[in-house]
């Protein structure tokens, strides 16, 4: 028995939690799910047939917070037979079988590396009955081989790589997603071009370390050449990335983002901690006055370009020197905005048992200096840009006041938050030739307007746009459509030299 109606197709949702590469993964999820005839449940649909929990590791109680989701979900499901449930991510590759014995209502349990297994394990679960787990220790493919079922139609998410070889020791992402396997130029390119030929402006390069991309094939500026390529693309409007480690910055990569026009004059570069001692403890291999030197030779070439980071606060050892030297370090960085955590132990980390490990009061005191010292230094940045005239990617789901204002929202090409007039009510508080923009603005169009107000996280543009661009993008979003890849089917990488890179015609704009 099934809970949905005969003849009718199987609902599902997707539950994401944890990092860009995780939201990635849920697209690819969503995508298989809909090739296997599965559709999408509404979101008010409190009892789909299949809910997918995709998982985090990152943080000390992520599981305390699935088993909950599980919990609850249990007398759901005990209501409705057939429902399923599958866990996958970071904590179903590290908790593996455990997760069936601790909620043996789980019906399937998958891992990162065999994500297109999903819907065979369903069929299979429901067929005999019982739980499937099935956890890979490598790719079975690449990823990008999947069908995706995209989330937006004006911006999308494009991995370059997937793993890590770096050993932090606060992190358990290269246990859990394996060694760094890099896709061929060629095939990213390819990924690419089919979101710009179906509308797509904006393209984020994805990789649990982005820039040491090429070296599984042996090519240390692949990276650069990367950009560089995506700066040929007709119809590719922004070119992001995240996230670089500063170990593997080359200044081949600050001229490609210089010198090609669609790539964005914004840099997500985790810093963790400004204390050497710190860094070495967390084994980065990197220094402040490296980071800070890749700061400068960025800002020397591109004087607009704005820089956001990762600070961890409270490692295991870290004194109260140490976090003076991080607060020196966000003060001489100028940071247009920082995602900051409080240090927590990931299980299976060196970090988890090292001595010296801080009480909660300690570290919650110095979290709120950080905070305060960030938001100090974010502010002052944005009141810069008031009376500057941005460019906006309207986009969906930014502003969470805008009904209420009469604002929309969406993101500056340096990839700040900016809330926009529409034009909704004039002066007046009548509808004038301003409200009549308003209803033609569309998530995907591009919109110029004066920033009138700053805040520590976001612009404010008050006044009528300027202009109004309408996009291929807003025509999408307008009638409802999400674009859909049907999987580069290309296969694993392989050892050997790439490709060539097509040579740009031109040497050359956001946790």
């Amino acid at each position: 028995m099934t809970t949905a109606a005969a003849g009718s197709p199987r609902t599902y949702q997707v539950r994401t939690y944890g990092c860009q590469m995780n939201v990635h993964d849920s697209e690819r999820i969503s995508g298989l799910l809909e090739q296997a005839g599965y559709v999408r449940a509404a979101e008010a649909d409190d009892n789909p047939d299949v809910v997918v929990f995709n998982t985090c590791a990152v943080r000390e109680n992520a599981d305390n917070r699935l088993y909950g989701n599980l919990g609850h979900l249990r007398p759901v499901k005990d209501k409705h037979p057939g429902m399923q449930i599958a866990v996958g991510g970071c904590l179903a590759q590290k908790d593996r079988g455990d997760i069936v014995r601790k909620a043996p209502w789980v019906d399937v349990v998958f891992g990162t590396h065999n994500i297109g297994s999903l819907p065979a394990l369903l069929e299979r679960a429901r067929h005999n009955a019982a739980a499937e787990v099935e956890i890979l220790e490598s790719l079975d493919v690449f990823p990008s081989t999947l069908p995706t079922r995209r989330e937006s139609t004006y911006a999308g998410w494009v991995s370059i790589s997937v793993g890590c070889n770096n050993t932090c020791t606060f992190c358990i992402v290269p246990a859990l997603r394996g060694r760094e396997k890099d896709r061929r130029p060629g095939d990213v390119l390819a990924e690419v071009r089919a979101l710009a030929d179906s509308g797509v402006l904006e393209v984020t390069l994805l990789g649990q370390n982005v820039n040491s991309y090429g070296v599984e094939f042996g090519d240390r500026y692949a990276f650069g050449k990367l950009l560089r390529a995506c700066g040929e693309i007709d119809g590719l409007e922004r070119v992001r990335f995240t996230s670089p480690h500063p170990k593997d910055f080359t200044d081949d990569v600050i001229a490609a983002m210089a010198e090609t026009p669609n790539v964005c004059h914004s840099l997500h570069m985790p810093l963790q901690s400004g204390s050497d001692d710190v860094l070495r403890a967390m084994r980065r291999s990197y220094r402040s006055e490296r980071y800070l030197g890749i700061i400068e030779r960025v800002r020397e070439a591109m004087p607009d370009a704005a820089i956001t980071t990762d600070i961890i606060v409270g490692f295991p050892g870290e004194t109260e020197a140490d976090f003076q030297r991080t607060l020196d370090v966000v003060r001489e960085a100028r940071f247009s905005s920082a995602f900051t955590f409080q240090y927590s132990k990931r299980p299976g980390t060196p970090a988890a048992t090292m001595p010296d490990q801080l009480p909660k009061q300690v570290v919650q005191e110095r979290y709120e200096r950080l905070i305060a010292t960030v938001e100090e230094i974010t502010w002052a940045e944005n009141r810069k840009l008031v009376g500057e005239t941005v460019e906006v990617l309207v986009a969906v789901g930014e502003g969470r006041k805008d009904e209420r204002t009469g604002r929309m929202s969406g993101r500056a090409r340096d990839g700040r938050l900016v809330h926009f007039a529409t034009g909704a009510l004039g002066a007046s508080g009548r509808p004038g030739d301003a409200g009549f923009l308003a209803g033609r603005i569309r998530p995907g169009d591009i919109v110029h307007t004066t920033v009138t107000y700053a805040a520590p996280h976001h612009l404010n543009a008050d006044g009528e746009p300027l202009s109004h661009r309408r996009t291929r993008a807003g025509d999408a979003a307008e009638a409802g459509r999400s674009p859909r890849t049907p999987g580069v089917s290309l296969g694993l990488p392989t050892v050997g030299v790439p490709a060539a890179v097509p040579a740009p015609a031109t040497g050359c704009a956001a946790g």
